[in-house]
């Protein structure tokens, strides 16, 4: 079973895509494992998406987008590789908050 829900982690950081087919993929089995991570990259999703958002309407500048851009590529890199290693500690600074804030996708 380890070895599904490792599998199915993985997929979530693949892309909206891969995140959506992950979710799918664990609405019958529950895993927490996955779950965990599915919450990570919806978080990080949602995050990008009030980024973008909020550079549409304020201009942050392209230096800005680019650092922004930078630490959410990051923030992905390092919950795909927690989701390698199957550990669930959470992305830094905000990876409690996805946590709390998803908390209903199981």
């Amino acid at each position: 079973m380890e070895k599904e829900s490792k599998t199915i982690a993985i997929i979530s950081y693949i892309t909206v895509f891969g995140t959506v087919i992950a979710f799918i993929m664990n609405m019958n089995k529950k895993d927490e494992f996955a779950a965990f991570h599915i919450r990570q990259m919806i978080g990080l999703l949602f995050l990008q998406f009030i980024l973008e958002f909020l550079n549409m309407i304020l201009s942050f500048g392209r230096v800005t987008a680019l650092i922004i851009h930078a630490i959410l590529f990051i923030f992905w890199i390092i919950g795909l590789i927690r989701a390698i290693n199957y550990s669930t500690i959470p992305i830094p600074i905000i990876g409690e908050y996805f946590q709390r804030w998803f908390q209903n996708l199981k």
